[in-house]
């Protein structure tokens, strides 16, 4: 197959209507894993919140185990297929008829199963969603310019998530009468977060779909791309020596973004459970943090392309270690305020820089592959992260105790960040 090059002028349409997937689809994880479902499930379904927090762990590392398997392989035979968009606008329906699902869990243990399988669902087919979206990103944007598209993309992305979540807030939770006329005592208003999440992501994707170029369709059959597929990923898996700056860069991210997705997972359930934080309190506190992770994306953008991918990784992560550690040991809830909501400027960064030294990394031919690959090194330990928050909370029947392993993988990441080289 012959090689993509990058193009060598913006199409600032077709960027534009790519950044809206990121608005799309950031309304799932900030309203249902981070903050409003997931700390509805841990309080008022599963049968306590320290059990509700093990069961939600376990759920999200399996699904974290199918991602793992599923993207690398998926990103090989799109290669080969050549088009993204037709398997984006797949994930993104199984994505959402999984959040409009969630309207079925009532406040009752019966529901328990019923939550764990539908959030499973949808997280797998969200990050499915992304391989591809992301792979887009080096035929869209001028090598010189990708850092900026990149962390202008994931700050509409914040952007996205807080206008979201302002909505469930005025709506839903903070309203005395719901939208629809929904019944609190029956937790409708927040089971209706998870339809509401299903239309926003639906609506919103249809920019990207109907508007970006895709890479045209490759005459290949379906069966001779998955063969192919395969045997072209177990080569790059078996040869990755070839790709030693990539796989470097892999295995550092694998291990950072672990603590980054157990972070997410579990600061909505850690917030309400350790700092007593009701449902309206989560919210907003989620609304200051999509303001500063969108502020830090949009901000550090220049500095991914004029300083390296590498120099924003390193200094956003370091940042989230310091904050990170100071928010286990404190016991005040305005402080927690003051030291969390912080955590986002350097959350959002570290993201996006990612992401576009990925695209500067990955060879032109196998970028949907390396994305899989990308999703591998997000999800291949991202069992562990909620597995070890489950585990330590059950065992010293502490949620800080658990929340201390996020500041390990921030400081185990940085380490191996050191061997990647400095590409811009």
């Amino acid at each position: 197959m012959a090689e993509a090059s990058s193009p060598a002028a913006e199409d600032k349409k077709g960027l534009i209507a790519w950044s809206m997937y990121d608005w799309a689809n950031s309304a799932f994880p900030t309203v249902i894993t981070t903050f409003v479902f997931a700390a509805y499930f841990a309080k008022g379904v599963a049968a306590d919140e320290v059990t509700g927090t093990s069961q939600w762990g376990y759920a999200l590392s399996l699904s974290g185990l199918a991602i793992a398997i599923a993207g690398p392989i998926l990103g090989a035979i799109a290669d080969r297929t050549g088009r993204r968009k037709p398997w984006i606008a797949l994930f993104t329906l199984i994505a959402a008829l999984a959040s409009l699902s969630l309207w079925q869990v009532e406040p009752d243990t019966r529901f328990v199963m019923t939550a764990l399988i539908s959030v499973a669902v949808a997280n797998f087919a969200f990050e499915m969603g992304m391989v591809f979206y992301n792979a887009m990103l080096p035929d869209l944007s001028p090598p010189a310019r990708i850092g900026r598209w990149s962390g202008w993309a994931w700050g509409l992305g914040y952007a996205g998530g807080l206008m979201c979540l302002a909505l469930v807030l005025v709506g839903f939770v903070q309203a005395e009468t719901p939208w629809f006329g929904l019944d609190k005592d029956m937790a409708e208003h927040l089971r209706a977060t998870g339809p509401f999440v299903a239309i926003w992501m639906a609506v919103f994707a249809l920019p990207l779909l109907l508007l970006t170029p895709d890479r045209p369709n490759s005459p290949v059959p379906m069966a001779t791309a998955l063969r192919d597929g395969l045997a072209t990923l177990a080569d790059t898996l078996k040869n990755l020596r070839r790709y030693r700056d990539a796989a470097w860069f892999l295995v550092a991210r694998m291990i950072y973004t672990d603590g980054l997705n157990t972070l997410f997972a579990f600061g909505g359930i850690y917030a309400a459970g350790t700092f007593g934080m009701n449902f309206q309190e989560l919210i907003l506190f989620g609304i200051a943090m999509n303001v500063t992770a969108g502020l830090g994306a949009f901000g550090f953008a220049w500095a991914d392309d004029r300083l390296g991918a590498k120099w924003t990784i390193t200094v956003a992560v370091a940042a989230l270690v310091v904050l990170g550690s100071t928010v286990l040991v404190i016991e005040s809830k305005t402080l927690f305020w003051v030291f969390g909501v912080p955590l986002g400027l350097f959350v959002g960064p570290a993201q996006a820089a990612s992401r576009s030294m990925m695209a500067r990394l990955a060879p032109a031919h196998m970028r949907t592959e390396f994305f899989g690959l990308y999703a591998l090194s997000g999800k291949a330990t991202a069992f562990m992260g909620p597995a070890l928050v489950a585990l330590l909370t059950d065992v010293f029947q502490s949620q800080r105790a658990g929340m201390a392993t996020v500041v390990v993988f921030f400081v185990v990441g940085l380490v191996l960040l050191r061997r990647v080289p400095d590409v811009r």
